[in-house]
């Protein structure tokens, strides 16, 4: 049995700049918790309760998510660019173009924090400054890794 060929990203409609309309890419971050004290929810509870929070955005809520940061997919297309030498990092945000939206959690932090690290020195002021929105974001789950990220592609 043959597998098919991966697609080239950049062969992907809507993954190259010259879209017409530039729809922007937009990063939520999940911010709400349905108790206010840290120790009305037990350790063993912690993810159930993020997880019922964020189930929302799969039948579209986001009364739990707060914008973090956004471009237009001309910028994000830039960003990719930026993130190319990292075949998993570049994968797993492009799919956001692809799919149109992604989730980013505690399993896609040491892939994307490398190539953020990566991409930061020699990307342009625009990109670098969208690669360290990511980067504070990424930190945050590091630290909360019930917390997550999700982007979506708005036309």
């Amino acid at each position: 049995m043959t597998m098919p060929a991966q697609a080239d990203p950049a062969s992907i409609p809507g993954l190259c700049a010259g879209r017409g309309a530039a729809p922007e890419v937009v990063f939520y971050q999940l911010n709400a918790k349905v108790l206010e004290r840290k120790d009305d929810i037990p350790e063993d509870a912690k993810q159930v309760v993020y997880y019922s929070l964020a189930i929302g955005h799969h039948i579209g809520v986001f009364d739990c998510f707060k914008p973090a940061f956004r471009c237009t997919t001309t910028v994000f297309d830039r960003v990719l660019d930026a993130l190319k030498d990292s075949e998993e990092a570049h994968r797993k945000l492009s799919g956001l173009l692809r799919f149109g939206e992604i989730t980013v959690d505690s399993t896609h932090i040491r892939p994307l924090m490398t190539a953020v690290e990566a991409a930061l020195p020699t990307a342009p002021p625009d990109v670098a400054a969208w690669l360290d929105r990511l980067r504070t974001a990424l930190d945050a789950i590091r630290r909360e890794p019930a917390i997550y990220l999700m982007g979506r592609r708005l036309s």
